[in-house]
């Protein structure tokens, strides 16, 4: 992580011993080794369970998710994924959102100068008119070094929607990577032969797709593609399954059963049956809450039998 700008205001080291933890924890993604339970910023303003009397945005909630930034590294943790339009939520029983669109400002308050062996990834593509065309996307990347006080991204994924082809688009990401302004590229929300298209313009190192305990079986194909090819998969909406931008963690009698037969989270089972499905699949859960934060990260503590895999690989939420 280079940063273009020094704040002396927070120095954050991981936490020691951490190279030490047991094998299976990480995963080199790009050039370093990440913890594979991360965290992502898009439920910052907090919602679904998260939600707090103060609602979506104001001061009160980005002072707390500075705390909650700092306390991310505090835990250990070195991959965090953001986006221009983070925070967002929705509403039960719809698929729309809305964009606060502050979560790279207060990353790079809370967090910068960035400690080494760090990964901060970001995606381009969506805006407030649907998907950017492909002469967009610089002004799109050049926005996010200046939020987030960096020379160069670390990790930047196309998100694509409703296209056919992504070369044009991914063709813009790799000009830019060869500038110097990314290091590492990604794709997300696509299809196996569009990672194909990808890997014929660049190297990609990560792809985000939709993933989850009860979402069905619609990208295992792409998920063992990746594992293969040594690519990293790392899911989105991973907890919060059919809710989607509602947030929360959706009831389900037989997850339960297996978090009470364990002392565990319906969270934590869900992330648990996440990591089981790949050492190359990593998550990164997202919440407001330090409470969540620290029990979302246990979940790599968490063993399932086949047995119990077998019952969550049937749940349909």
């Amino acid at each position: 992580m280079q940063n273009s700008q020094e704040n002396a205001s927070l120095t954050i080291n991981l936490s020691p011993g951490i190279a030490e933890s047991k094998s299976g924890e990480f995963w080199t993604l790009g050039e370093v080794a990440v913890r594979r339970i991360g965290f992502g910023a898009k439920r910052l303003a907090g919602g679904g369970s998260d939600a707090g009397a103060d609602g979506a945005g104001g001061a009160d909630v980005q002072d707390r998710a500075i705390a909650l930034l700092r306390r991310v590294l505090e835990l250990g943790v070195n991959h965090i994924d953001t986006a221009a339009f983070y925070p967002s939520h929705g509403l039960a029983g719809e698929t729309r959102f809305e964009s606060l669109g502050w979560a790279n400002d207060v990353i790079r308050r809370a967090l910068a100068p960035y400690p080494e062996e760090f990964v901060l990834a970001t995606k381009v593509g969506p805006t407030d008119h649907g998907l950017a065309r492909p002469d967009e996307l610089r002004d799109l990347v050049e926005s996010d070094l200046r939020a987030l006080g960096v020379d160069s991204l670390d990790l930047v994924y196309l998100r694509q929607m409703g296209l056919d082809s992504i070369a044009e688009h991914f063709g813009v990401l790799a000009e830019l990577q060869a500038k110097g302004m990314i290091r590492h590229l990604g794709v997300s929300n696509v299809r196996v032969a569009q990672l194909h298209e990808a890997r014929e313009i660049a190297p990609v190192v990560a792809v985000q797709n939709r993933y989850s305990v009860g979402f069905g079986r619609v990208n295992d194909e792409i998920l063992q593609l990746c594992g293969e090819l040594g690519i990293a998969f790392i899911p989105f909406f991973t907890l919060t399954a059919e809710s989607r931008e509602a947030g929360g963690v959706p009831d389900s009698a037989p997850v339960q059963e297996i978090a009470d037969r364990h002392g565990a989270t319906v969270a934590q089972v869900r992330l648990a049956w996440t990591l089981s499905r790949g050492e190359h699949v990593l998550a990164i859960p997202g919440t407001s809450s330090a409470r969540h934060l620290e029990e979302n990260l246990r979940a790599g503590e968490l063993t399932l039998s086949a047995e119990e895999l077998a019952v969550l690989d049937a749940v349909v939420d």
